[in-house]
């Protein structure tokens, strides 16, 4: 597996692609591939024992020409100043896929959580709500929750702002608890939007879902809810993995059984139903229907994507595929739903949390998925008309297509304000 493929530099390596196929100014393509702005900080913040530790964080703003700023913070010792922006960029295009009124931002801390007591979790998260009040709001740019974050940390950056504010602001952050203004729906999102790629995917692509063998790689909340969705309509989860490796049965595992036994143990191997363990790589290459990368990016390099012997894969992460990966790929006729399309979920229920907070008026769940799954629907329709109008060579170009011109559309009628 690959560690090089910078992911910024894939960002704009998939715009180039799709705007081959756009007639798109290059002054306005060149803006539209770096951020418009980047926080970078350096928290200091007291330890339990007395001592005083420096973490390095950043909040990248990519683009706001459709709305105010939204996405994730995550907590992981692999945050970079170049993933952050990455990953600000794929929210850009993300909410213009499914056409929610957001841009894009995405921050970081470079911190292992595992290391690290609640207390000072909640420290670093409070100094960090704290540097990020000036730029943060309801209208300018909305935290959520992303890779070791949850409605624990939403709570704190929601809670620190308002105080420091002196105001009441739930729709500052969405990922929030449901006591703290959260919404019905939004911790299975992720995982729902992805299960809802697949099953149009195959139902366009004239497969059964019914009996499909699935692999999944990443076994975390995506993950896990995805692979339980998947299994509720039929399909047959054979495989999962998380950081410690992978459980394989070619019969079938029961998805809801691994999740509580990681939730045990820490880990999914071990699980004794499994008929053998494999490492992740082994894993990504298994004969299977549907694949599912949920875990990190980069986890499928040019080298690997050799190997993989799936015939759709569905992103449940952020740019597990490098460019060369999706190349590949395309070359071997296998087909690769893209994460902005099928991990959208999370963002899409955000916004839903959002429209919640600004009104004060709260849906029930079953309406929080009746409409997720129209947006995904909807999106995955014009997707596919993209794909077919333009002679697209995969659905990823497509979505970037639809996205860019989404976006390229709101900078022109905006005008250029100097």
């Amino acid at each position: 597996m690959s560690e090089e493929a910078n992911p910024f530099e894939s960002l704009q390596e998939q715009i180039d692609d799709a705007a081959a196929y756009l007639d798109v100014d290059d002054d306005i393509l060149e803006r539209l591939k770096h951020p418009e702005r980047v926080l970078e900080l350096n928290l200091s913040v007291d330890m339990d024992d007395g001592s005083r530790r420096r973490f390095e964080a950043f909040r990248s703003q990519f683009n706001g020409d459709r709305g105010p700023y939204k996405g994730g913070i995550r907590y992981h010792p692999n945050v970079s100043r170049d993933e952050v922006k990455a990953l600000s960029g794929w929210m850009v295009y993300k909410c213009a896929v499914v056409d929610i009124p957001y841009g894009g931002g995405k921050g970081g801390i470079v911190i292992d959580p595992k290391e690290h007591s609640a207390a000072e979790l909640e420290r670093v998260t409070r100094s960090f709500a704290k540097e990020l009040r000036p730029l943060i709001g309801e209208d300018r740019d909305i935290p959520a929750p992303d890779v070791n974050t949850g409605q624990r940390e939403m709570n704190w950056i929601k809670d620190t702002y308002e105080k420091l504010e002196h105001t009441t602001a739930p729709g500052v952050v969405t990922g929030k608890a449901i006591s703290s203004g959260g919404s019905e729906g939004r911790v299975e999102a992720t995982g729902r939007s992805t299960m809802l790629t697949a099953r149009e995917a195959f139902d366009y692509l004239d497969k059964e879902i019914e009996g499909a063998t699935v692999a999944v790689q990443g076994y975390g909340n995506a993950g896990s809810v995805a692979a339980r969705l998947l299994e509720d309509i039929g399909a047959d989860v054979v495989a999962v993995s998380d950081s410690s490796g992978a459980v394989y049965d070619e019969s079938g595992l029961d998805a809801v059984a691994v999740k509580e036994f990681k939730r045990d143990t820490g880990s999914v191997t071990g699980y004794e139903d499994a008929a053998e363990e494999l490492s992740n790589e082994e894993l990504l290459t298994l004969d299977v229907d549907l694949l599912i990368p949920a875990a990190l990016e980069n986890a499928i390099d040019g080298d690997l994507a050799e190997d993989v012997r799936a015939d759709v894969v569905v992103e449940a992460a952020n740019g597990p595929l490098t460019p060369d990966a999706d190349d590949v790929l395309t070359e071997r006729d296998v087909y690769v739903l893209p994460d902005i399309l099928a991990n959208a979920g999370g963002v899409t229920v955000s916004y839903f949390e959002w429209v919640q907070n600004r009104q004060r008026f709260y849906w029930t769940e079953e309406r929080v998925n009746d409409e997720l799954e129209r947006v995904i629907t909807e999106a995955f329709d014009t997707l596919t008309d993209a794909y077919e109008s333009h002679d697209l060579p995969n659905f990823r170009t497509a979505a970037y297509v639809v996205a860019l011109q989404r976006v390229v559309d709101a900078y022109t009628d905006n005008g250029n304000w100097p």
